[in-house]
């Protein structure tokens, strides 16, 4: 999972540990790894998702559109004033592009690539 998710934020993690690497994503960060006691697809990959939150909605949907193993859940739609794009990483957990939380955006915000 380490090498698609270096292809979703477009660079190196700035961690690994064995079997782990992770991403500073704007003031979060996120990581992937083995775990002793999971195997194979998600069984359930909507139960749990995150979103990465982008001003470049579109853009970012067609970059991220053209890499292995994606599957599209849903192409960009409007949700209550925010642009939304969902997808499925080849183990099966979803993840989302949106539009930055709040009433106002005072800069672009793209992903870290």
């Amino acid at each position: 999972m380490a090498k698609f998710y270096e292809r979703v934020f477009g660079r190196a993690p700035d961690m690994t540990e064995g079997e782990w690497a992770g991403w500073q994503v704007g003031s979060g960060f996120f990581s992937v790894g083995e775990h002793s006691e999971m195997k194979g697809e998600s069984k359930e990959g909507g139960r749990v998702m995150f979103n990465l939150e982008t001003t470049e909605v579109e853009d970012e949907f067609k970059r991220i559109s053209k890499i292995e193993g994606i599957k599209i859940i849903k192409e960009p739609y409007e949700m209550g004033g925010m642009e939304i794009a969902t997808f499925a990483d080849p183990d099966g957990n979803y993840f989302q592009l949106m539009s930055p939380w709040g009433d106002e955006i005072d800069e672009k915000v793209t992903l870290p690539h």
